[in-house]
C-alpha cells in the first residue's frame, strides 16, 4: 500500500483494496503462507457471493504472492495463480436498450428527481460517485466539466438539449443536482445505486446507474464515434473500453453492409444457380 501505483489511485478504489485485504486477512490468516495450496485458495473463493467477488480473492491472493516473491525472497509456488477462476457473465451488467429508456422516461415525468438522474446518466457517462457530487459549479458555457472520481481523468462534453431541460427544474439555490429528498444533503454513493433501482422497478425496467453509462457508450458507437470520443465520454485514460463498444457496433455494420449487397444481387444466390431446366425438383 505504499507503493505508488496504489497512491495513485482514488480514494475510493483505495477503500475497496484495503477491505478486500482485511477479508483475506480474517479469512485466511490461520493459514501458514508458504503452505497454503490450490484447495485452500478454491475454498476462500468459495466463501464469496458471485464469480466476480470469488475472482477478486484469486486475483489479491496472486498478487500478494507476487510481492513476497519480489519483496521477501519468497520462493514458493504461487497456488492462487492455478485457482481454477469462475466464469462471469462476459457482457457485464444490462445495457438499458432505447425501449427501456422510453419507458422509463414515460413513467417518470419532467420535472422529477428520477428523469434528472437518468439523464444525467445517459448523457454525461457519470457513474454513482460522480452523479452524487455534481452540481453547478461544473457547468459552464453549456458544458458540464468534471474528473471522474475513480480514475481521476478528465471529461468535459457538452450538455444535450433533453439534459439540459431538466437541469432548468433544479432550484437556483442548489449548488447540487442531486440531493436527498426535501433536503440539499448528497446521497451516499451506495444510498443513491438503491433509490434508482427502486425507480427502475417502478418503471418495470431492469436497468442500474452503469448500464445507463454502457447505454452511452453504446449509442456513441452506433453514431460512429471513434474509441477516443468514446474514451472521452467514458472518462478512461486509454481506449481499452471503448473498443469494445466499437467492435459490436462495427459487426452490426458489417452485417448490414453485406446483406444490403446480398438483396442488391451483389453477391452470388446460390438459389439461382439451381438448374431448375435440367428437371431438378425443389426438396
Amino acid at each position: 500500500m505504499r507503493s505508488l501505483r496504489f497512491q495513485n489511485l482514488s480514494d475510493s478504489r483505495k477503500r475497496t483494496i484495503r477491505l478486500e485485504l482485511d477479508w483475506l486477512r480474517k479469512e485466511a490468516g490461520k493459514y501458514q503462507f508458504e503452505r497454503l495450496e490450490v484447495r485452500h485458495v478454491e475454498a476462500l473463493m468459495s466463501k464469496k457471493k458471485g464469480p466476480t467477488a470469488a475472482n477478486t480473492v484469486k486475483k489479491n491472493l496472486s498478487m500478494l504472492f507476487n510481492f513476497a516473491a519480489k519483496k521477501l525472497n519468497y520462493t514458493g509456488p504461487n497456488p492462487a495463480r492455478h485457482a481454477e477462476r469462475m466464469k462471469t457473465n462476459p457482457d457485464g451488467f444490462h445495457t438499458w436498450t432505447d425501449a427501456e429508456v422510453n419507458r422509463f422516461l414515460e413513467r417518470h415525468g419532467p420535472g422529477t428527481k428520477a428523469r434528472l438522474v437518468m439523464l444525467l446518466a445517459l448523457n454525461t457517462g457519470m457513474a454513482r460517485q460522480d452523479l452524487v457530487r455534481v452540481g453547478r459549479q461544473h457547468v459552464k458555457a453549456g458544458r458540464i466539466a468534471y474528473r471522474r472520481h475513480k480514475t481521476a481523468v478528465a471529461a468535459d462534453m457538452p450538455i444535450l438539449p433533453e439534459l439540459a431541460e431538466e437541469l432548468r427544474h433544479v432550484p437556483q439555490d442548489r449548488m447540487l443536482f442531486v440531493t436527498q429528498d426535501k433536503s440539499d444533503k448528497p446521497y451516499a454513493v451506495a444510498s443513491l445505486g438503491n433509490w434508482f433501482r427502486d425507480r427502475c422497478a417502478e418503471a418495470g425496467v431492469p436497468g442500474s446507474l452503469h448500464g445507463l453509462r454502457k447505454a452511452g457508450a453504446t449509442r456513441l458507437a452506433d453514431a460512429g464515434a471513434t474509441e477516443w470520443e468514446i474514451a472521452s465520454y467514458l472518462a478512461h485514460s486509454d481506449t481499452t473500453q471503448a473498443a469494445v463498444y466499437t467492435k459490436k457496433a462495427n459487426r452490426a455494420r458489417l452485417a448490414d453492409s453485406g446483406f444490403a449487397k446480398l438483396s442488391a444481387g451483389k453477391v452470388s444466390n446460390l438459389s439461382d444457380k439451381l438448374d431448375r431446366k435440367e428437371g431438378k425438383a425443389d426438396e
